[in-house]
């Protein structure tokens, strides 16, 4: 299978699109990398849809791999290496015969060396094609995290803190890459990524080096250390971020990269003293994770084809409103993943970067010396834009700048701090923007929230009753007609719930597996305009948002809630008004 093969296929299914599948040609022959590993690095499309289309090509049934199958005796039958080089994993052992999942199952290589472990083992060999995740989530099961902490820690023994140091300063001087800190913090970084954490907390305390994960929106323990290790463990995630070793008394940040899975991983980083010792947080940005499509954001197809039609759109402003933490920035990153191409200019302002993206300029903004979102977005003016990317509107000259660059023919992507899409009118008038400018350069706004996705091993089906059949019904009756037709929930209605399994191995005792988000897109029609023009108030927007057949936010967690997604009661919770 060539990748002209396979890119040509994923364009007819219209996996991809064609200007996509171009693109991802001539940059898999830029780097030298295969085009199929492009894809899954840039999220340009879903990993099983990609899996189906090579399972055609090559012959090769897909399965998809449930990890908690997958027992220890099956992993001492291909050692970690040959997983991690040849990217095979154990699937499961009928009698003599072991099947295995392959992400290349036409590497002459992986065949080579799977033919070897079957002669050494006298078993014979079944193959399936598998997915990069499905992959990552067996990989998990080779190194334990608290074995490879407690092991570490063992092999430092009684040492003073004073010396402990000097292990962490000595690794760019040749030390052995086995050193017991060094091991220490690569192994919390790699279980950080494996876990899909969004941050890491090393946090020294009076008797002990607490460190934990923000998985899903919450904060888990995951490790205890002893607290002479504290100092040394901070001074090595400082030498990698370039810090000053000898400054403990203020704040510092910095930034590395790593690779980690065959993937670059950026770890932001910032300390913080405390009378305990430095505490350190690191932002883990994993392009796999962070990184989506549009069709993986979790829009509706009535949503998704009104962002659609806004982001066709030659010039306007898109607006993304939402709490810290709602996703914001995953959104606008996504819709510039779909509008990247080598026939636009995309600039961008940003506060961190966060993201590195092929083909768009991007720029961080450093108030510190001036460089502000206002300062910034008039120089990107000077830079012959098509697109434009302000990571956020904070104060009134930027919603003004951002507001003049919408209306002189350029896409305008922001976000906003508001609690609703309707409110982004009234927040802008805020920020002194005046109405008609308003009417004129707003194409879109659009809301979200992030909402726990249930673990699909977990949950549970209850059926609804009460207060809460109530709210269903009401809901569900202020539907856009369209959307009304095509529903396929009755009565009596049945929600999900969790219960978590301690054993279970894809949410690992949560009841909680990632999150989802949900939306509400509120358009710029003849009729809002005129609204705005004339001199808006709350009633006036939200009455025309209705008209227009806006789906609300609860309105969107109510269905995925009855789709078995997330759990009603916390879509109400956090729609509560």
């Amino acid at each position: 299978m060539t990748d002209q093969e396979l890119i040509q296929k994923l364009v007819e299914k219209n996996i991809v699109t064609d200007a996509v599948g171009k693109r991802v040609l001539r940059d898999a022959g830029l780097r030298g990398q295969p085009a199929e590993e492009m894809i899954y690095q840039g999220r340009l499309a879903d990993e099983v849809a990609v899996a189906k289309v090579k399972s055609e090509l090559l012959g090769v049934p897909y399965k998809k791999v449930d990890p908690a199958a997958v027992t220890s005796a099956l992993i001492a039958l291909i050692p970690k290496e040959t997983s991690k080089t040849y990217q095979v994993i154990p699937v499961t052992r009928n009698g003599d015969m072991l099947i295995v999942g392959m992400l290349r199952p036409d590497n002459l290589q992986a065949q080579e060396a799977l033919k070897f472990i079957a002669k050494q083992e006298r078993i014979s060999l079944g193959v399936y094609l598998v997915t990069p995740s499905d992959i990552a989530a067996v990989w998990r099961k080779y190194s334990p995290y608290k074995s490879e902490v407690q092991s570490a820690v063992e092999e430092i023994g009684n040492v003073k803190q004073a010396d402990s140091l000097l292990v962490s300063l000595e690794e760019e001087r040749g030390a052995g890459e086995d050193a017991p800190i060094i091991k220490i913090v690569a192994s919390t970084l790699r279980e950080a990524v494996e876990q899909k954490a969004s941050d890491i907390h090393i946090e020294p305390e009076r008797l002990r080096l607490r460190v934990r994960f923000r998985i899903d929106g919450d904060l888990n323990e995951v490790s205890s250390m002893p607290i002479a290790l504290s100092q040394p463990v901070i001074s090595r995630v400082k030498v990698l971020s370039r810090l000053k070793l000898d400054e403990t008394r203020i704040p510092q940040d910095g930034r590395f990269r790593a690779v980690i899975s065959g993937r670059d991983i950026d770890f932001r980083v910032a300390t913080f003293p405390t009378p305990s010792g430095e505490k350190v947080v690191l932002r883990v940005l994993d392009p796999t994770t962070g990184l989506k499509g549009l069709p993986e954001l979790g829009l509706s197809d009535y949503n998704f084809k009104i962002l659609e039609q806004a982001i066709d759109a030659p010039y306007g402003m898109i607006l993304i409103t939402g709490p810290t933490g709602s996703g914001k920035s995953t959104t606008l990153y996504a819709i510039m993943q779909t509008i990247n191409s080598e026939k636009v200019n995309i600039v961008t302002l940003e506060d961190p970067v966060e993201y590195f993206m092929d083909g768009v300029n991007q720029s961080q903004v450093k108030p510190e010396i001036g460089y502000d979102f206002s300062s910034g977005l008039r120089q990107i003016l000077r830079q012959d834009p098509d697109i434009i990317m302000v990571g956020e509107i904070r104060d009134s000259e930027t919603a003004n700048l951002a507001v003049n660059a919408a209306l002189t023919g350029h896409l305008m992507l922001s976000t906003l701090h508001t609690n609703n899409a309707v409110g982004v009118v009234p927040r802008l008038a805020d920020l002194g923007v005046p109405g008609f400018l308003l009417a004129s350069s707003l194409n879109l706004m659009l809301a979200q929230r992030l909402i726990g996705r249930l673990c699909p091993q977990c949950k549970k089906e209850k059926p609804v009753s009460g207060p809460l059949e109530k709210i269903i019904d009401e809901e569900l009756g202020n539907l856009p007609e369209s959307m009304k037709a095509e529903l396929k929930f009755k009565k009596p209605y049945t929600s999900w719930h969790a219960e978590p399994d301690p054993q279970c191995e894809i949410c690992h005792g949560k009841g909680i597996s990632g999150r989802v988000a949900i939306f509400e897109i509120f358009k710029m029609t003849k009729n809002l305009s005129d609204i705005i023009s004339r001199g808006f108030t709350e009633n006036a927007l939200i009455a025309e948002a209705k008209t227009q057949g806006m789906v609300f936010m609860r309105q969107d967690g109510i269905l995925k809630a009855l789709q078995g997604e997330v759990s009603l009661e916390e879509v109400i919770r956090e729609t509560e008004e």
